[in-house]
């Protein structure tokens, strides 16, 4: 049986690379089935730049109505110190440091 991923088709439209923040900033496009879930663009990114998967942060997953073609923004970074250094937690992940 094939996992949604392998059905998952991404095309690389811009990769620019950003030695500041020690990061590639991808967009691209993802041709599927179904609306993909954001841990499966993140394991599919990982797997494609050959990083681990807590390297990778999503921005943004667009897509139109009825259509199975998604934009897709996505920064790659070197490590994930870096990535926690410079991405902004969610609301919920400060809440929970706060209380504990």
């Amino acid at each position: 049986m094939q996992s949604k991923q392998d059905k998952m088709d991404i095309k690389i439209l811009n990769e620019n690379e950003n030695p500041l923040f020690n990061r590639k900033e991808i967009k691209g496009k993802i041709k599927t089935e179904s609306s993909p879930k954001r841990e499966e663009v993140i394991e599919a990114l990982s797997k494609k730049y050959s990083t681990d998967v807590d390297n990778v942060k999503i921005k943004g997953i667009k897509g139109s109505f009825g259509s199975n073609e998604f934009k897709v923004e996505a920064n790659v970074y070197l490590s994930k110190e870096d990535k926690e250094g410079i991405e902004s937690k969610k609301k919920k992940d400060s809440i929970l440091i706060v209380y504990k």
